[in-house]
């Protein structure tokens, strides 16, 4: 998550902030593809088998391996070394062999604010509100969960726990299955051997972890209450966004699988055994907000994509987080296109907070004040050297009763650093100026007030004509306000496209609400996750995409309730094609960060809309098979894509010898990320609304340079054609080096709109070499068409 409290370096705090520690470790993972014996035991025995071949004996094998993947699909992790893992790797049975890697941890009106609320109204559809997420499971891959919090109370009346369930809840530290589970938490499990392998035994007498699915950290219980919490009357932080709180899917069913531990960190070898055994347990869904930034490892290497392929081909949509490496592109993580990436954006609720300065000068900023402060406003330079605000600037010099007024741009300070600094200053409050793009309001340690940078400027220069005596500042506390300013804004934290190892494939698939977002917290951590906050909260204020990526694994709780034979790909297909990139003005959605318009490769298709995902007209499925070109594009063999999917006897698969365009992937965005001369792609579409007898209509906004055909103009379904299929035709109509420009494909039968984002970059230019060599031939033009 991106939480600036959740980043403390340094002696005094614990952290939730991602930051890569490469393990020491030689945990290896042995991927062995679809599991053909459909025998644990047998599987396990086979796994051990094939270890022993690289130990001198069988015993040695056995007190190596750390996993067994011996339900869900084939292979294994264990204690080896490189040369063993080479040898390994060599054999024929095996797809790949790679070391277990760290990965890292990425409400009251969210809800509302996206058109779900727990009532119907007059003209809007019902089936949402009448469901609620029954019958289906949510896995929740992340901390663990809080099982005593409101928000895993059992819903009224929910009926028994669905037959095909055949998960757990095990005992361990401080967990007790017969009081932590009900009819709501049916299932937590834990996974510890790679997280230990790499860091240690796990020392829960000096560390507040517990060995067991309890969350000794916050972030699953917040994520899980965003995702299926019941419904919560009178929640706030302190009486901040106060409402009904509850998940998307209130009376969906939640198994946990705790993989990440201290300080967010999650091993790959935890993290495929939970995906083999949640897949094994029956969840219809799985959310995880974790990953790695770039460079991203082959999807052959990670432990993420292997599980979430063999989750799609048993009918589970994995919901991942984006990342919070934002705003730069490519830094876009969890990319595979059978899972969906959530990016982040605003809601339309804010915590406006007044400042006035000697009773004349009024500002106003944005925190979580809870009281009204009077002190001296005073400039940073008083008390660090520089007036950069940091812990290791300070002059030693107390700031008791003063209020210090720090800028982000005197030494690229961020919030959190300033904020550890006035606190070790025993500063009374902090006034921190920043971009407006980074002024979303989060839990301080102190008093901290955000304002942007025009108002911090008039507020230095009002203080530096103050000579003689520091001007008197009047904090006054924060109110709850909502609609008062545009929404959604794609937060600037949130990872932007274009993929790094795909970029046919548009990532993030869509946004969701992930700034200031309230959910469920741990009494007995601090608010901040830091030793000195004292404070015990039951619920809490997170940012980042750890937040957006339950909301829409909420979502897709409830499609899978209503459309239980829709497939992953027509699920993220649903959600696409219906999201919205229009603010509460009407405006095109902005892009924190540039404060410019959003593109695609910040927003994905658009802003989730959960009512209109529910009846989208038209979808764009896939089947397994449908991947096998993505994958021999992606490394695979035909002989490990055979053993990857589950296809008819005799069924060929064939690899081309040389790379292949992914844009023919059935996918609900068209992306060309080369185009050097005119090509055309097919797409086919299924009729999923009420009346099987309709007729769409395109509509086409080109990008900028394209020439875009799209035939046939019109689709005519009935009850014996309810699968058609069109082809878009992209001629390049400028010189252009590398420029990405941004269109659409609307399809409409006058009720349903099916939107498809068209992302196109045209490069038609060529390079003229040039030599100071004059016996070679003549400069020749350089083709960089796909370099």
């Amino acid at each position: 998550m991106t939480s600036a409290y959740h980043s403390f370096l340094g002696l005094f705090f614990l952290s939730l902030h991602f930051f890569h520690s490469p393990s020491t470790s030689d945990d290896y993972i042995v991927y062995l593809g679809r599991n053909d014996i459909q025998d644990p035991i047998l599987t396990s025995n086979y796994h051990l088998q094939l270890l022993s071949s690289v130990f001198p004996s069988q015993e040695d094998a056995r007190e190596s391996m750390l996993y067994s993947y011996k339900h869900s699909f084939s292979g294994f992790s264990a204690k080896i070394n490189s040369t063993q893992a080479a040898n390994l790797a060599s054999m024929e049975r095996v797809i790949s062999v790679f070391k277990s890697q760290i990965l890292l941890l990425h409400t009251t009106r969210s809800w509302d604010f996206m058109g779900l609320n727990l009532e119907p109204t007059a003209n809007q559809a019902t089936p949402l509100q009448l469901t609620h997420g029954d019958g289906t499971i949510v896995g929740l891959f992340d901390t663990g969960i809080w099982p005593e919090s409101k928000s895993f109370r059992e819903e009224p009346r929910m009926h028994p726990i669905p037959r095909t369930w055949r998960g757990e809840c095990v005992h361990g530290e401080n967990f007790n299955p017969k009081k932590a589970c009900n009819l709501k938490l049916i299932g937590a499990r834990y996974y510890l051997k790679g997280y230990e392998q790499a860091y240690g035994p796990l020392n829960t007498g000096e560390t507040s972890e517990y060995r067991s699915p309890r969350d000794a950290n916050g972030h699953g219980t917040h994520t899980a209450s965003t995702a299926v919490g019941s419904t919560v009357k009178m929640a706030s932080f302190f009486g901040f966004g106060q409402g009904t709180a509850r998940g998307g899917a209130p009376r969906a069913r939640l198994a946990v699988y705790k993989v990440c531990w201290e300080e967010g960190k999650c091993s790959e070898a935890d993290i495929l055994a939970a995906f083999d055994e949640a897949i094994h347990d029956g969840v219809n869904v799985i959310s995880a907000s974790f990953g790695s930034p770039p460079p991203l490892f082959p999807l052959y290497n990670s432990s993420s994509d292997i599980g979430s392929f063999h989750a799609m081909q048993k009918g589970i949509s994995v919901i991942f987080s984006a990342g919070n490496s934002g705003p730069d592109p490519s830094v876009v993580e969890n990319v595979a296109p059978w899972s969906t990436c959530v990016g982040a954006s605003s809601i339309d609720r804010n915590f406006p907070t007044r400042i006035l300065l000697d009773n004349s000068l009024s500002f106003k900023g944005e925190s979580f004040n809870t009281k009204h402060i009077e002190a001296n406003l005073v400039g940073a330079r008083s008390y660090f050297r520089g007036g950069i605000c940091r812990m290791n600037r300070w002059r030693n010099n107390s700031a008791v009763g003063t209020v210090i007024l720090c800028f982000s741009t005197q030494g690229q300070v961020q919030i959190e650093d300033a904020e550890v600094a006035a606190w070790i200053a025993n500063a009374t409050g902090l006034i921190f100026v920043d971009s407006p793009n980074r002024q979303y309001v989060d839990v301080d340690i102190i008093p901290t007030i955000r304002i942007d940078m025009i108002q911090g400027t008039k507020m230095s220069h009002y203080l530096s004509q103050s000579m003689t005596t520091p001007p008197k500042v009047h904090i006054f506390p924060s109110k709850t306000a909502i609609k008062g300013s545009p929404a959604p804004v794609v937060a600037d934290f949130s990872s932007r496209g274009p993929s790094s190892i795909s970029p046919d494939i548009l990532k993030p698939d869509i946004s969701a609400p992930g700034i200031s977002i309230l959910a469920a917290w741990p009494p007995g951590i601090s608010p901040t996750s830091t030793e000195i906050d004292q404070r015990s909260v039951e619920w809490n204020f997170e940012s980042g995409t750890s937040m957006s990526c339950p909301h829409v694994s909420g979502v897709v709780a409830l499609l899978k309730s209503l459309h239980p034979n829709w497939s992953p790909a027509a699920i993220r297909s649903a959600l696409m094609t219906t999201a919205y990139n229009r603010d509460t003005n009407h405006d095109t959605i902005l892009a924190g960060g540039s404060n410019e318009e959003s593109s695609p490769f910040d927003i994905g298709a658009g802003h989730l809309n959960p009512i209109k995902a529910m009846d989208p007209g038209l979808v764009y499925d896939m089947k397994a098979d449908d991947y096998i070109l993505f994958l021999c594009n992606n490394g695979y063999t035909k002989d490990q894509i055979k053993r990857i999917i589950s296809l008819p006897p005799g069924t060929p698969i064939i690899c081309p010898k040389e790379f292949k365009t992914n844009t023919n992937l059935n996918y609900p965005s068209i992306t060309v990320s080369s185009l050097e001369s005119t090509v055309t792609i097919k797409r086919t579409v299924r009729n999923v609304g009420a009346k099987k007898t309709a007729i769409y209509f395109a509509r086409i906004l080109s990008p900028h340079g394209v020439e875009i055909t799209v035939w046939p103009r019109i689709l005519f379904f009935s009850y014996f054609i309810d699968e058609i299929s069109y082809y878009v035709t992209l001629k390049p109509q400028k010189v252009s080096q590398g420029r990405y420009d941004y269109g659409e494909i609307v399809w409409s039968d006058g009720i349903h709109t099916v939107r498809s984002p068209l992302v196109v970059c045209v490069n038609t230019v060529t390079l003229t070499v040039i030599t100071d060599d004059s016996s070679q031939a003549p400069d020749q033009p350089l083709d960089l068409a796909g370099a």
